[in-house]
């Protein structure tokens, strides 16, 4: 049976989601419950930290780049072996991009569709009495979607939390925490969100203190007691996308970490081996697997070293000749002519597509994306309609002369044109792929 499950949300980024999230599930570990957790919307980073604070993984799910089938069928998996799952919430709870009803991408399409609560993490700092108007109108927006208590983060005081709770009072709506200004602990973060979890030597000793800071500032009881069993109409146990082959050489290191776990789960659900592999070491992808898959991550902040690799870089090439080798974003990155660092220098990569990237002439880019596939392909036959999303700074400063891979639009149907590169059985992209559409 599926575990009761809840949302942690907040009205816009950054009043505190993922630090209360955080600080829950390691306190309810703590205590010996079995807590799974998932990530709204399209996030590499958020699930490592929430796999570290439970001991188990962690999925995303996205209503605008998930089948609502394949959403369910997710959040059932997800509630499976556990006592209670925690979802964090993207962005602010309601925050989305326009389209059909459901599948807005926002966390209050998750609510409403699962049934299950929310818990509002409001920032209070620089308000008071103001905090309850917040608090009203989110109550009240979707008639599907139930604030079912209040956290107040950054409090200033004991006389500010009295008059913050003492506003939110009338709307019969409990405040289940109050933690202090001076009580948040911060992770730190770079380009593309936090420093990610596998790179801080301290993270055991961070996620204590958010442990003891839910203990000290939570009603962890009464936060527990909210949560509900979610309503799943259509789980399916289809994998999101196709398995591009049965051994797949995954490189798997700090250069390349952004895969999604829903993915790799339904490649392996189809039978698939995933064979990891680090081009940092200098390794090649194994002989005896049948396609390579570069993923997203930090490649320009290991550019010299990706560029002494040769072991890796003959290897890759050698594979390519008689077997499919795909790149996303930082994958891609790596599978063109070179790549600039944030100073400018150029470093030689793979040379396997005709592109150059610069990090140097950064600009971001960010946002949902429905892709054609132009040919048949690791990610299937041409004209298969997928969808996933672009978040990177990195410039193409060269294009090459490779054929287009993808036609794309943003996610509200606006046509972006061709973009990534196909040569041989080589194929990358920025986009990312979630979920076959």
């Amino acid at each position: 049976m599926t575990a009761p499950a809840l949302i942690v949300a907040a009205p816009r980024s950054g009043a505190g989601k993922t630090t209360v999230t955080l600080a829950l599930l390691t306190a309810l570990r703590r205590r010996g419950l079995a807590v799974r957790a998932a990530k709204a919307g399209p996030d590499y980073i958020d699930p490592s930290f929430h796999a570290a604070a439970t001991g188990r993984g962690s999925i995303n799910l996205d209503s605008w780049a998930m089948r609502p089938g394949l959403l369910d069928g997710l959040m059932q998996d997800a509630g499976e072996d556990c006592d209670v799952a925690i979802i964090e919430g993207v962005m602010g709870l309601f925050d989305g991009i326009g389209g059909k009803e459901g599948r807005a991408g926002a966390t209050s399409d998750l609510a409403a569709r699962f049934g299950v609560p929310v818990l509002l993490v409001i920032d209070v700092s620089g308000q008071s009495l103001s905090a309850a108007a917040i608090v009203r109108g989110f109550a009240s927006h979707h008639p599907d979607v139930r604030i079912a208590g209040v956290v107040l983060n950054k409090v200033g005081s004991d006389r500010h939390e009295r008059l913050v709770a003492d506003a939110i009072a009338a709307l019969d709506i409990p405040i289940l925490g109050a933690v202090p200004r001076d009580q948040a602990v911060a992770l730190p973060e770079r380009h593309l969100g936090l420093v990610q979890a596998g790179e801080h030597s301290d993270l055991d000793a961070r996620l204590d203190a958010l442990a003891d800071l839910a203990e000290r500032h939570l009603d962890l009881d009464a936060i527990l007691a909210l949560a509900t069993r979610p309503s799943l109409s259509s789980p399916s146990a289809q994998a999101a996308l196709p398995p591009p082959g049965m051994r797949i050489a995954l490189a798997q290191d700090a250069a390349f970490t952004f895969v999604y776990p829903h993915v790799i789960a339904g490649w392996r659900q189809e039978g698939a081996e995933i064979i990891p592999f680090s081009p940092l070491a200098d390794e090649a992808p194994a002989e005896d697997c049948d396609v390579c898959w570069l993923p997203g991550g930090y490649p320009e902040l290991h550019a010299s070293q990706l560029a002494a690799a040769q072991n890796f870089r003959a290897g890759l090439a050698h594979f390519a000749e008689t077997r499919a080798v795909h790149g996303e974003c930082g994958g891609y990155m790596v599978l063109g002519e070179g790549l600039e660092d944030a100073t400018g220098g150029r470093h030689a990569m793979t040379g396997l597509l005709g592109h150059t990237t610069s990090f140097a002439q950064r600009k971001l880019h960010l946002g949902y994306r429905a892709a054609l596939l132009l040919s048949d392909g690791v990610l299937g036959p041409t004209g298969s309609a997928l969808r996933g999303h672009e978040f990177h700074y990195a410039s193409l400063i060269e294009t090459g002369k490779d054929a287009p891979f993808v036609e794309i639009t943003d996610g509200e149907g606006k046509a972006l044109g061709t973009t990534g590169g196909r040569r041989g059985l080589v194929s990358g992209t920025f986009f990312h792929a979630i979920a076959s559409d």
